[in-house]
């Protein structure tokens, strides 16, 4: 139990710093996106070394709501509901302590600004990935072992994944530093349709909470769990 609670802060963690982002915008024609984004996620540490299995994630979008969907073997399936222009997002987790949507209204987040670690550079020429021709960027980061390449769609917004948004463009290959290493996403599949609008509600059968009272009720059950005579 207190291994899955450990497990469960660091992804709450994870998946709130990518939620973040940056407020850089970029001016450009981009053609809307309505579908579902398949990745591929592999991780490896600090000495680059693969340290987990291959992992998936799935994005739906109707260009105004997106649903995230990330598989791992420590926590099973993890939903994320995020409203693009309400800046509001839901975190779907079934628990020991039953079923919560997780709030977080990220026009209050902190305005404080941080120095960037991230440094960008440009490439040439395009390259092909999941059937799509997307341009190059050279990303370095003081945790990187060497810059890596990303790789983006130009004419796709960067809203719908919300994270590295000083890219102008949809991200298809990048990469995340954590403090246990580097997650390292890549596309695999690329779908334009419409997605059922039932994707993207809140089951009835979760309890709406705030950040801030899931975490009391973790600790509150941990207290507990402590103090039952075994």
């Amino acid at each position: 139990m207190i291994h899955f609670k450990q497990n469960l802060l660091a992804l709450l963690a994870l998946y709130l710093t990518s939620l973040l982002g940056s407020n850089m915008s970029y001016a450009q024609k981009q053609i809307p996106f309505t579908g579902m984004l398949e990745y591929r996620i592999t991780s490896t540490d600090t000495s680059n070394n693969t340290t987990a299995p291959v992992n998936k994630m799935f994005v739906y979008t109707n260009d105004t709501i997106t649903r995230t969907e990330n598989f791992t073997r420590q926590l099973g399936q993890q939903v994320a509901i995020r409203h693009i222009e309400k800046q509001k997002s839901y975190l779907l987790l079934v628990t020991d302590l039953g079923k919560f949507a997780i709030q977080t209204d990220h026009s209050k987040s902190d305005t404080i600004q941080k120095e960037p670690l991230y440094v960008f550079q440009r490439k040439w020429f395009k390259r092909k990935i999941a059937g799509q021709k997307a341009n190059r960027i050279l990303v370095s980061h003081p945790g990187f072992q060497e810059p890596i390449e990303f790789l983006y769609l130009k004419n796709r917004s960067n809203k719908y994944l919300n994270i590295h948004t000083e890219i102008p463009g949809l991200l298809l290959k990048y990469s995340i530093q954590t403090t246990n290493g580097t997650l390292n996403y890549e596309l695999v599949t690329f779908q334009e349709y419409t997605p059922n609008n039932d994707l993207f509600g809140i089951p009835s059968d979760f309890d709406k909470i705030s950040f801030d009272d899931f975490l009391t009720q973790l600790i509150k059950a941990k207290k507990e769990a402590q103090s039952t005579p075994q």
